[in-house]
């Protein structure tokens, strides 16, 4: 296991996390349509992205600069974590 201390070596997910959590609670993810205050744009995540519908079934592997956007049932996303 890495040594990690703060203010000397950290890897920032959690920063990264709370910034992408900013970015998308609350909104729709979009195919095509440009990203605005109601909708996001899929082509504007980062390339090791996973959507997470409910109940869908996902690896347990632990990928650290994954982005694994969780939405709910009507389409909007509730929560992101990296791992």
């Amino acid at each position: 296991m890495p040594l990690v201390v703060p203010g000397i070596t950290s890897n920032d997910s959690g920063d990264l996390t709370q910034q992408w959590m900013n970015k998308l609670v609350g909104k729709k993810l979009s195919d095509s349509e440009p990203s605005n205050e109601t909708t996001f744009c899929k082509t504007e995540l980062p390339e090791q992205t996973r959507i997470i519908q409910p109940g869908q079934m996902v690896t347990k592997d632990f990928i650290p600069e994954r982005l694994n956007v969780h939405v709910k049932e009507d389409g909007t996303v509730s929560h992101v974590v990296h791992g």
